[in-house]
């Protein structure tokens, strides 16, 4: 056996883990700058496609810039129905804090939008709010000021907390 057949070997392994795993590396995971100073990394769940699946929204204090991840505070799982396009931050909820809002468009035909809105504060992460079948050309941010203002009592979901806390 020459030395070409385990090479060959094992790019084909690599090739077919990938394709049957459903891993593409243009998947969205990004790191955003919270007004405030921590680090969001937004991501697309590990091996799902890009079509369906789940997103992470994960905070870091950021308190040694030079390793930004290093310092998990909170995050939250969430499911998405698209893919996730962009990371804005605006004031949704009318409380001169900027929200973290992700956008995700659909796939398929009618190219639809969502969006989800998420807060943070004193070190804990709360989805606000949501919207959903928007047209692929609407305002995702008014469209969701609209919603939380309809539900101004509406109790935050998927509050987190931090990992591997002590006093739990």
């Amino acid at each position: 056996m020459t030395i070409r057949s385990p090479l060959i070997a094992l790019f084909c392994l690599t090739f077919v883990n990938q394709s049957i795993a459903g891993g593409s590396s243009d998947r969205y995971v990004k790191q955003h700058l919270l007004p405030t100073g921590q680090v969001v990394v937004v991501a697309e769940g590990d091996l799902e496609p890009r079509s369906i699946g789940s997103y992470t929204v994960r905070v870091y204090s950021n308190d040694r810039p030079e390793y930004p991840t290093d310092d998990f505070v909170c995050g939250l799982v969430q499911s998405r129905d698209g893919s996730v396009e962009n990371v804005i931050f605006a004031d949704v909820d009318r409380d001169s804090i900027k929200e973290i809002i992700v956008t995700i468009r659909s796939v398929g035909t009618g190219s639809y939008l969502s969006a989800d809105a998420f807060a943070f504060k004193d070190k804990r992460l709360a989805r606000i709010g949501a919207v959903s079948g928007l047209p692929k050309d609407a305002d995702c941010v008014s469209a969701l000021v609209n919603a939380i203002k309809k539900t101004p009592n509406k109790a935050p979901q998927g509050t987190a907390r931090k990992l591997a806390d002590p006093q739990r």
